[in-house]
């Protein structure tokens, strides 16, 4: 088969570690609705992050403490829909996170309902019992040390 016919599939975060390591560049940016994301993702985007940012550029938010779960499902899940191939990560938001088995719940919730590849929490060493708990479930994490 060549490469012209073979099937578009979602990225794996195995790729991506791949592409680094092969030493490919590995743009990334930020989406939040369906119409973006395929515009993206047809330009060859690898990486998608749907931000908790959505809620001071969306939604009219004076901070993206105000964003909720509901809000970050619901334009994570358009965001996939827009894509065919692009890692999808949702940014988990404002205390979604605060202890290991809320975060394992919340971020399988991202998977499982919106159809995300990853997640992102923000926060270094403080973060580290969250990242574990979610790496042990399975759930591929993405650190950032965000505004600390």
């Amino acid at each position: 088969m060549n490469a012209a016919s073979d099937p578009v599939r979602r990225l794996t975060v195995a790729d991506i570690g791949r592409m680094h390591s092969d030493g490919e560049r590995l743009p990334m940016l930020t989406a939040y609705d369906y119409p973006t994301a395929r515009i993206l993702d047809e330009a060859g985007i690898p990486m998608l992050l749907v931000g908790d940012s959505l809620g001071q550029v969306l939604l009219g938010y004076d901070s993206t403490v105000r964003v909720t779960m509901t809000e970050m499902l619901h334009h994570t899940a358009a965001v996939v829909r827009g894509t065919r191939r692009a890692l999808v990560i949702g940014d988990m938001p404002f205390l979604s996170y605060s202890a290991p088995v809320e975060a394992v719940e919340n971020a399988g919730r991202f998977l499982r309902e919106a159809g995300a590849t990853a997640v992102k929490i923000e926060g270094g060493v403080r973060s580290a019992r969250i990242v574990e708990a979610l790496v042990r479930a399975g759930i591929p994490v993405m650190g950032h040390i965000g505004w600390t």
